[in-house]
């Protein structure tokens, strides 16, 4: 980067005024302030931003420093007081309690779920939505066709009450999973749902799963990211927000024919129910072929290659492209039943290709049918490929970036001795060494979702149902379920970490603390008292907010930036946004 070259800004609010000063990479600020705490954050963001953030530890972590890192991998970071509860309880024990998730009471947040009325639609209550939003949009279509003068906004779906009730199921559904990960005593669950949503990814904006995807969180992911492999990948192959995703609902052997031409195999695409020919000869023959050119031509290799590449075997699991097409033809007929029928999972036999197949050397006899996928994923979620593949992804997410060797053979071992069985293969990785390895301890970087959730969760604020933290979430670059690609999002910190981005928390830590963050209630008098004496402060707010990790490097800037504030709430609220937003708190 060019030395002096602005690399964002940061914001203050005081007085009922906002404050903006630019910053560069020299370490200068630019931009006339009139507030001089405005100066105070962006200083202290270069400094921080100039600092080294990595910390490794020496010799074996006592047990306060083994609570903070279990609770910063297998939670969204500890509340004030988890530490040393878990401490004194000892970790392993918490750990054995957070793999049985199902003996855990989280009674108050199921009160919170309550407030989300998403939890109260059905999978057919979501079909018939779809449907009606369908129907609403092809009426609208009919009507602009009639008066070709009528020019509408570009996002007047949008605008419609079908596009502005899809908008708000969405809204919910992100803002469900925000307060799910702050709120939930089951901690481990709600990050394994994270994980798996993410392996397993479905791109919310994409037609129908829009109304599809509150299903597939709520039925296909959270009652199974603890159980065996095998079943969490037989659910999300039935998915039809997978199906819809990856588009295996359209997928037919090539020349097949439903067995009648008003099958309703397009109704997913058109919001219709069928094709309905009218009494006219000519015009019914018309219809016919109209709607035979709409029906699906032959199969389809998306849900196939990603099935193979990204949920089991990974790009180097020893398959080929002609792998991919026998897959392909193993799921036709595979399909999503029509809205009037509840949207689930439907297999068409008429479209499925009923011949030979052979899959990496493995022969797929003809005449079967639904059967033989089941047969296919089974064999792939037990092949050695899927065992590596997927077993150095959850070393990733709960160990290093670059996972070492040891953890993945380990969690290999345990897939291999109970058939592929989530929970034994965590207890695996959380009892190798590795995982507690000096080396490995505050390795990783927050997403932006485990950033806001731990900021959340550090000064106890309390969610509220609108979508807000969300859009927190997605402002600094992860919008939930709006990954596009079927690859999810990355795990690695270089994805996550540059100028722009720490800017963006630092920016967002400053709301949290100055209680300006929207949809969070953030009570600060409980959390750390108001006082004058800067060490006194800086030493609570180091135990409040980084159980007592907090670097001397932080403590020094934070000091140093607190030396002109006289107001004792004021340097309060600085010195938690700064903590929040500095280098020790991205880490976990």
């Amino acid at each position: 980067m060019k030395r002096g070259a602005v690399i964002g800004c940061l914001t203050w609010h005081g007085g009922g005024r906002q404050y903006r000063r630019m910053l560069k990479s020299d370490g200068r600020t630019v931009g006339r302030s009139d507030n001089p705490r405005m100066a105070v954050v962006a200083l202290a963001g270069i400094v921080f931003l100039s600092a080294s953030p990595t910390v490794r530890l020496s010799g074996q972590l006592s047990p306060r420093d083994s609570a903070v890192h279990a609770l910063n991998r297998l939670a969204y970071g500890p509340r004030p007081g988890d530490v040393d509860r878990v401490a004194r309880g000892g970790v392993m024990r918490w750990i054995d309690e957070q793999l049985a998730p199902e003996r855990i009471d989280d009674a108050a947040l199921a009160t919170r779920e309550r407030q989300f009325d998403l939890l109260n639609y059905s999978r057919e209550d979501l079909a018939r939505l779809y449907l009606d939003a369908q129907r609403a949009r092809r009426e609208r279509q009919q009507a602009q066709r009639a008066d070709s003068m009528m020019s509408p906004p570009a996002d007047q779906a949008e605008q419609t009450p079908e596009g502005l009730r899809a908008r708000r199921l969405a809204g919910q559904l992100q803002e469900l999973a925000v307060v799910r990960a702050a709120l939930a005593e089951r901690q481990l669950q709600e990050v394994m749902v994270d994980f798996w949503t993410n392996h397993f990814n479905v791109f919310l904006g994409k037609g129908a799963d829009r109304f599809l995807m509150p299903s597939y969180v709520q039925e296909t992911i959270r009652p199974r990211v603890l159980g065996k492999f095998a079943d969490l990948l037989i659910a999300t192959a039935r998915s039809p927000a997978m199906m819809f995703y990856l588009d295996n609902w359209e997928s037919v052997t090539p020349g097949s024919r439903p067995p009648s031409p008003a099958f309703p195999l397009s109704a997913m695409r058109r919001g219709g129910q069928g094709v309905r020919f009218p009494r006219d000869p000519m015009r019914a023959d018309s219809l016919r072929r109209r709607a035979e050119q709409r029906m699906p031509q032959g199969i389809n290799e998306n849900y196939a290659r990603e099935l193979m590449e990204l949920h089991t075997l990974g790009v180097d699991g020893g398959y080929s492209q002609r792998d991919v097409i026998e897959v392909a033809r193993i799921f036709t007929g595979w399909s999503i039943a029509p809205p009037p029928r509840g949207g689930g999972f439907e297999f068409h036999d008429w479209a499925h290709d009923r011949g030979a197949k052979t899959v990496l050397g493995v022969a797929f006899p003809a005449g079967h049918g639904e059967d033989e996928a089941l047969r296919l994923l089974t064999l792939l979620a037990s092949s050695p490929a899927t065992m590596h593949h997927v077993s150095r992804r959850l070393c990733a997410r709960f160990v290093a970036d670059d996972p070492p060797d040891g953890c993945v053979d380990a969690a290999v071992a345990a897939w291999q001795r109970t058939g592929g069985d989530i929970r034994e293969v965590l207890r695996a990785i959380f009892h190798a060494p590795d995982f507690w390895a000096a080396q490995n301890v505050r390795a990783k970087v927050k997403t932006p979702l485990e950033f806001v959730v731990s900021a959340v969760r550090a000064v106890r604020a309390d969610p509220d149902t609108t979508a807000r933290l969300a859009q927190v979430v997605a402002r600094l670059g992860e919008p939930l379920y709006l990954h596009v690609a079927p690859d999810g999002y990355p795990e690695r910190q270089e994805d996550w970490l540059n100028s722009g981005a720490l800017l963006a928390r630092m920016n967002a830590a400053v709301a949290i603390a100055a209680g300006r963050l929207p949809g969070a209630a953030v009570d600060l008098d409980s959390l750390v008292p108001a006082t004058a004496d800067r060490d006194a402060l800086v030493a609570a707010v180091n135990e409040a907010i980084l159980a007592g990790t907090m670097s001397e490097h932080t403590k020094t800037v934070i000091r140093d930036q607190l030396s002109d504030i006289s107001d004792p709430r004021q340097a309060r609220a600085l010195a938690i946004g700064l903590a929040l937003g500095g280098p020790d708190f991205q880490r976990q």
